[in-house]
């Protein structure tokens, strides 16, 4: 039997709500698979954890987490910490610290699923982000001058290295090479002459090493407009963290909205164990209530299950999914529904 250990951090929110589901879901794979199982260990780690402690992790938790095969986010952030300190001091943190520079966010409508779109269906919208995670405008340079004086001045410095650019592509490149997909640069060299030349001048490289991969580039803000007009033309699309970020979750919204986005962080050398989180945020609003949709959290699950090698377990639990979404039985509110976040993630177990 080959068990895997893996770090969960419910956080803040509906975290601890679609987390539990997720745990479930594994816990039910073990069940149905006696050769894998998964030892599960949960830290308290978020903004109530801030609010008590000082920080929204320990000093010491990247050498915490540094021994697990991979980790599981349900979400950081909540009013009364300031959206900065949860994000940097937890999420970037660990992204950072242990090198996710693969941000891999899968952006697919699913039958059954609520569409925003006229005359788009699933067949239309099936495309993978793939974000450069560790440098851009997050990388946290800058700082802060004259604060509360007419004078006061702020900077915050995007870095743009030509390894932390080239890394990303090629993982783009061979990703939309192994699946036979086109692939999309999101850039804006138009207006940021610095970075965005050298993101399109390294692109321009690696396209001459890759001959066989259909390749286009679009200005960031013609990208958010075909994403909606022809959503169907994209499959791989590679972008900075910050247009990536804002992209996703345009793309959410295609997909059914945030309780369909899944996401992952990742170090593809495997020196360090990647992270796995919704993208969907920790919803204050309804945290609590039991009507959170946990398809976001199950589909983190099964890339996860991607991740460690485990890929019929995540095409099953994405065709579970699938199964509860197009018949439309077990729905949250956000799906047109009235079940509960626990009822739908029964009905995916008992799909499985």
């Amino acid at each position: 039997m080959k068990t895997f250990k893996i770090a969960s951090i419910p956080g803040d929110g509906i975290g601890p709500e679609v987390m539990a589901e997720a745990h479930k879901l594994l816990e039910r794979i073990s069940e149905l698979d006696p050769e894998v199982s998964f030892e599960i260990d949960t830290f308290p780690w978020g903004c109530e954890y801030y609010l008590e402690k000082g920080e929204m992790m320990p000093e010491n938790g990247l050498e915490i987490l540094a021994g697990y095969d991979a980790i599981l986010l349900g979400a950081i952030g909540f009013p009364g910490v300031p959206d900065h300190v949860s994000l940097h001091g937890l999420l970037l943190k660990i992204r950072k610290g242990f090198d996710q520079y693969i941000g891999f966010r899968p952006i697919k409508l699913l039958p059954g699923a609520p569409r925003v779109l006229v005359g788009k269906g699933p067949e239309d919208i099936d495309m993978i982000f793939i974000r450069e995670n560790t440098e851009g405008e997050y990388a946290g340079v800058g700082g802060r001058m004259y604060e509360g004086t007419p004078r006061e001045l702020a900077l915050q410095t995007g870095v743009f290295t030509r390894a932390g650019i080239e890394r990303v592509q090629r993982y783009a490149f061979e990703l939309a090479r192994s699946t036979g997909r086109p692939l999309t640069s999101i850039t804006k060299s138009n207006a940021l002459n610095y970075s965005m030349v050298l993101w399109d001048e390294i692109f321009t490289e690696l396209v001459k090493e890759y001959p066989e991969v259909e390749t286009n580039s679009l200005l960031v803000d013609a990208a958010a407009m075909f994403m909606v007009r022809s959503p169907e033309r994209f499959g791989v699309l590679v972008a900075s963290n910050l247009f990536a970020d804002i992209l996703t979750d345009l793309g959410a919204a295609l997909q059914g909205g945030l309780g369909f986005a899944a996401g992952a962080n990742i170090n593809p050398e495997g020196k360090h164990p990647s992270m796995f989180e919704p993208i969907h945020g920790s919803a204050p609003d309804i945290a609590g209530k039991g009507i959170s949709n946990p398809i976001a959290s199950l589909w983190t699950a099964k890339l996860m299950l991607d991740h460690l090698g485990l890929t019929n377990w995540g095409e099953r639990v994405l065709a579970a999914i699938s199964k509860v979404v197009s018949e439309g039985q077990v729905a949250t509110p956000d799906m047109g529904g009235k079940a509960t976040t626990s009822e739908v993630g029964e009905a995916v177990r008992n799909a499985l």
